[in-house]
């Protein structure tokens, strides 16, 4: 919705999570079936545990975590003490967006990704491809 300023308003928690579950549903299916049951979370920021323990200063510099068990790290017989989470932190999302002039919709689609990466145990590299893959994907169904 517009403002009468034309500013765009601000998605609150319950459309970030809508943003983020259409952004997932972008995601290939073969590789969506491994990430059902994760708990999509979304938060205003990162809490001070999380922001000391990777030794992190600024709250707006993480836009997301992936918290669990990697595939790559995953057995039968590991016992779980808590389900796998992606955190998506909203002030820090529209931070990004308002110095970079992107759209919500945009770089949740990223983080979640970058976020559903470390989930398979992927290295940054591997998930700057998938993303740059996603983007060529999701533009050529644009001109289409």
């Amino acid at each position: 919705m517009t403002q009468p300023d034309g500013q765009m308003d601000e998605p609150d928690a319950a459309r970030f999570h809508e943003l983020a579950q259409e952004a997932l549903a972008t995601i290939p299916a073969e590789l969506r079936r491994f990430v059902e049951g994760i708990a999509f979370l979304i938060e205003e920021f990162a809490d001070d545990e999380i922001l000391d323990e990777m030794e992190i200063d600024d709250p707006y510099d993480l836009l997301g975590l992936y918290q669990g068990i990697s595939l790559d790290q995953d057995s039968i017989g590991a016992v779980r003490h808590d389900v796998n989470r992606i955190f998506l932190y909203r002030e820090p999302i529209l931070d990004y967006c308002d110095e970079t002039g992107e759209t919500p919709q945009w770089v949740i689609r990223h983080v979640l990704i970058h976020e559903i990466g470390h989930h398979f145990g992927f290295s940054d590299e591997d998930m700057d491809r998938i993303e740059r893959a996603a983007d060529d994907e999701t533009d050529n169904k644009d001109i289409a």
